[in-house]
């Protein structure tokens, strides 16, 4: 596997040539910079960071750091959950976080150009003022544009839009080489030749550096409504997702999660807003159903269709939430759910396996079967729309090699049975460093060594985040 240099003096002034006071070096460099939001994988510090703000400048950093054999690790704002944008090889990090221009709105095409930098919920903000609506909807707001589309984030509302790389139509890469790329176009379909727009989507920054976007944008629609659907049991709750696309309904979004972890949610926030509790039965489970229409009467027709379907299949309840107030409280509990976890949980790692709809209950009912195996807790919501479940194992009072230990065999479980029903090991968080071995056993050895040598294509001397999705260092 590929050597790497040290960062000498001599290639920090080049650097600083180039960047000036941003180039960072030792121990001035921000510890973030050294992990993301799981650094149960590892940490590692690098010997220079630098915040970058040009394409230009991107492309002169590279080629020093090409020439010189020097490994260079991408970051946005580092809400990564897999170990992606760790440095494990040290060398250079390079932060887009100031790159966070939205450029220019194309409102005859439907497209709007932004800078890697743009955090996300920024653009929906802006987008919503100009009547648009940019659809992915990934639960961590404050991820970056960039990092979204390395990672080919999806969110709740993929169940009726698709993922973020349904909505990228171009960018500008850099290459580990230096040489500045434009993939993609303006257009709605292109069979131009192989998709190389469509490997750095999902590549988690391996391939080169993202550094503008071309997105997709739809009109807002008019009208939306949240239905909180409360039920006894998680079995009955899951079992009913099915039967939305099967009454020809087709909801923005569709989420699942279970009693506790609701409650670690709100105790973060503050704030109860879903009922624990209906005629003297606690309630185990919920759905969280979004609808949006161009009318009201097109939206009061769903909101009654969609209650009449869960009642019949065993919700306790509906509850709809049908005021922007309500909403937004509705939601920020749903999206809290992993700050709520990290704030009461000592040690924590996390998958988010994704499967067939219809085998959404058995898989969940496999993990009821099996957690009691293990000293940690398990907690569990998703994208019920779609399939992609999120798994946490947490503890407050193991030790951590055991706790390391036990996840392991409890993550290559998970696993097995997500390949033995169709599925794939990760919907939307990716495999950084934390999940190569666990891709490698689900995907066999012949698609490990694809990947790794369209890595070895677009980077030579693999000195682009190296060690991460298809290859260990």
């Amino acid at each position: 596997m590929a050597t790497y240099n040290q960062v000498t003096p001599e290639i920090i002034e080049e650097l600083k040539k180039i960047s000036g006071d941003r180039v960072v070096v030792g121990a001035d460099v921000n510890p973030d910079y050294s992990r993301d939001e799981m650094p149960i994988y590892g940490t590692k510090m690098p010997d220079v960071s630098i915040d970058v703000l040009s394409t230009e400048e991107v492309s002169a950093i590279m080629k020093i750091c090409y020439d010189n054999n020097i490994p260079v690790t991408c970051r946005g704002a580092g809400t990564g959950l897999v170990g992606a944008c760790t440095p494990i090889a040290g060398g250079v990090v390079l932060c887009t976080m100031r790159m966070k221009q939205i450029l220019e709105y194309d409102t005859d095409n439907f497209v709007v150009r932004v800078q890697p930098g743009v955090l996300l919920n920024d653009l929906a903000e802006d987008a919503l003022k100009q009547g648009l609506l940019y659809p992915p909807d990934p639960g961590e707001k404050f991820a970056t544009l960039g990092g979204n589309v390395s990672t080919n984030a999806g969110g709740m509302r993929a169940v009726k839009y698709g993922a973020t790389r349904d909505y990228v139509r171009a960018m500008t890469v850099v290459l580990p080489t230096g040489e500045i790329v434009k993939m993609g176009a303006t257009v709605s379909k292109t069979s131009s030749g192989y998709s190389l727009l469509n490997l750095i989507i999902g590549s988690e920054g391996t391939l080169g550096i993202i550094t503008e976007l071309t997105l997709k944008l739809i009109p807002a629609p008019k009208q939306t409504v949240s239905l909180i659907c409360p039920f006894e049991d998680l079995a009955t709750c899951i079992s009913t997702v099915p039967l939305f696309k099967k009454a020809h309904m087709d909801p923005q979004a569709l989420e699942f999660f279970e009693r506790e972890i609701l409650i670690s949610s709100e105790e973060y926030l503050g704030k109860a807003v879903f009922p624990r509790n209906i005629g003297g039965q606690d309630v185990g489970a919920y759905l969280l159903v979004t609808f949006d229409a161009n009318t009201q009467d097109a939206i009061d027709a769903l909101v009654e269709q969609a209650a009449e379907l869960v009642v019949e299949a065993g919700a306790m309840d509906v509850l709809v939430a049908d005021t922007p107030a309500k909403m937004k409280d509705a939601w920020a509990a749903r999206s809290s759910f992993l700050e709520g976890i990290e704030e009461q949980t000592k040690l924590l790692d996390e998958c988010d396996v994704v499967v067939p709809v219809s085998k959404i209950a058995d898989f969940v009912l496999y993990i009821k079967e099996i957690d009691k195996e293990f000293d940690f807790e398990v907690k569990m919501f998703g994208h019920a729309g779609d399939g992609n479940l999120h798994v946490y194992t947490c503890s407050v009072d193991m030790e951590m090699d055991a706790f390391v230990k036990q996840v392991d065999q409890f993550m290559r479980k998970l696993y097995a049975k997500t390949t033995e029903l169709g599925g794939q090991i990760s919907g939307e968080h990716g495999i950084g460093m934390g999940k190569v071995e666990y891709l490698a056993e689900s995907v066999g050895p012949v698609n490990m060594r694809l990947m790794e040598e369209i890595k070895k294509v677009f980077d030579p001397k693999m000195i682009l985040n190296p060690g991460k999705v298809c290859y260990t260092l």
